[in-house]
């Protein structure tokens, strides 16, 4: 079906800080998630749209880029733009729609933030969940989390990140989005301003804005987020030092301490996102944000890439007033971590179930880089990101070829991820972020000659 401008559901409102093309990419989404477009709906043109809206022929152009990298939208040659999904209960067996054919129902996933959840122990996994349950119910909400689960952050913390942080100072969370949410309602205010990453997390992006926040994207490169480039007058930084997500890049120890320096000069709060900060392969980990500043520095880990997102469980170690305003928050808004993945941690803590799985996990990590990266370095293919972490980056020359080569992904079975998605503001980076830790290591082997014909 054609669809017609005046059909869609969409509303600029061009006195907001978000960029119309953000915009208009978030109202095309929702359109698209919700059923008001379904999969084999043809879009208008940009230059039909822009007219339709008023806007520049760049913002409609930027929004449908963005949507075709994000696989909302696809290009048929000499037809125009359609729409490849239905909402989720419209959705056909056998997977989404993607241009004429049917997305494949099985694809290997080969997209970052998946962890090496068939890696771990079977038998240590059912021993901990029954451990877990032997404990007797709980007759009070716990809203710092359960006392010996962070003592198990605690003794993990020192172990694998070099960061001596006492059980009282660490605080469950859910994870690390959901510790955004609640710094971005408990600690920050409506109005303030936050640096993020560009690219970066869009989901912390996205909290910080439902907040009320005012977000500003700082430039990353190969020794990560900028602080030259952190403008005066920010309340926080969100940011991840150790792999930046999603280039991969690690921030150099000069960085760091220019960041700190700055936070602490202009009463600024670093929320440092440990992103993939156990998986270090080269070289011994920097010291963390969080060492070289406790009084200004949240830092948040999560079990959802080191084991499993079934724990729903974090952390978060901040100076005494963060940590307080966050528990008063929680009191009035009946709100804390679920105890149930912390009993499961602290039980694989307590086997030293996790610390094996913790050794296992980087060596195979380690193989399964070297082999992605030798078959892609050997076809010529340019990589980015330190050796460390569960994905790489590689890089392309426009929105286009990332479009292109994400969909032709697609159609040979493979699902990647693109850079675009990662922007807050306008892209000005392209590229695909390969994950690595979500299949079986013979899955990965067997897709390398598809990739390099892929990527090539």
């Amino acid at each position: 079906m054609l669809l017609t401008e005046t059909a869609l559901p969409i509303s600029l409102d061009r006195d907001a800080d978000t960029p119309l093309a953000v915009q208009l990419a978030d109202a095309l989404r929702d359109a698209a998630a919700t059923g008001h477009l379904r999969g084999g709906d043809r879009l208008p043109s940009t230059r039909a749209l822009a007219d339709r809206l008023q806007v520049s022929r760049t913002v409609t152009s930027a929004a449908y880029e963005q949507l075709h990298a994000e696989g909302w939208i696809a290009g048929r040659h000499g037809s125009g733009t359609y729409v490849t999904t239905s909402p989720p209960g419209d959705r056909p067996v056998g997977g989404a729609v993607f241009g004429e054919e049917h997305e494949p129902a099985e694809l290997l996933d080969l997209t970052p933030g998946v962890p090496w959840a068939e890696g771990l122990d079977q038998a240590a996994w059912r021993r901990a969940w029954r451990a877990g349950g032997d404990a007797s119910p709980l007759f009070k909400a716990h809203r710092a989390g359960l006392v010996e689960y962070r003592a198990a952050v605690s003794e993990h913390l020192l172990r694998h990140r070099g960061l001596a942080a006492g059980t009282d100072s660490v605080l469950a969370t859910g994870g690390t989005t959901a510790a955004v949410v609640e710094l971005a309602a408990a600690v920050l205010s409506s109005g303030d301003v936050v640096a993020v990453e560009e690219p970066g997390y869009q989901r912390a992006v996205q909290a910080f804005r439902h907040a009320g926040l005012h977000v500003v994207g700082v430039p990353v490169d190969g020794e990560g987020l900028r602080p030259d480039a952190v403008p005066p007058g920010v309340r926080a930084v969100y940011c991840s030092p150790a792999h930046q997500y999603p280039m991969g890049s690690r921030m150099s120890a000069s960085r760091r301490v220019e960041l700190v320096e700055r936070a602490r000069t202009e009463d600024m709060l670093l929320i440092e996102d440990d992103y993939d900060g156990e998986l270090r392969f080269d070289v011994a980990p920097l010291p963390l944000l969080a060492a070289l500043a406790p009084d200004v520095v949240a830092h948040l880990g999560t079990t959802s890439k080191i084991l499993t997102p079934t724990l729903g469980a974090g952390w978060m170690v901040a100076p005494p007033s963060v940590t307080s305003a966050v528990l008063q928050y929680r009191e009035r808004t009946g709100t804390r971590p679920s105890p149930a993945g912390q009993r499961v941690l602290v039980e694989l803590a307590r086997n030293g179930d996790l610390g094996r799985h913790l050794r296992k996990l980087r060596r195979e990590l380690s193989e399964r880089r070297s082999m992605l990266s030798s078959a892609l370095t050997a076809a010529g293919i340019p990589l980015l990101g330190d050796d460390a972490g569960a994905h790489l980056v590689v890089p392309f020359d426009s929105a286009g070829t990332e479009r292109d080569r994400l969909a032709e992904a697609v159609c040979q079975g493979i699902r990647l991820d693109g850079l675009s998605r990662h922007f807050a503001g306008t892209p000005t980076a392209h590229g695909a972020a390969i994950g690595y830790a979500g299949c079986s290591r013979e899955a990965l082997h067997g897709a390398l000659d598809t990739l390099v014909g892929l990527l090539r």
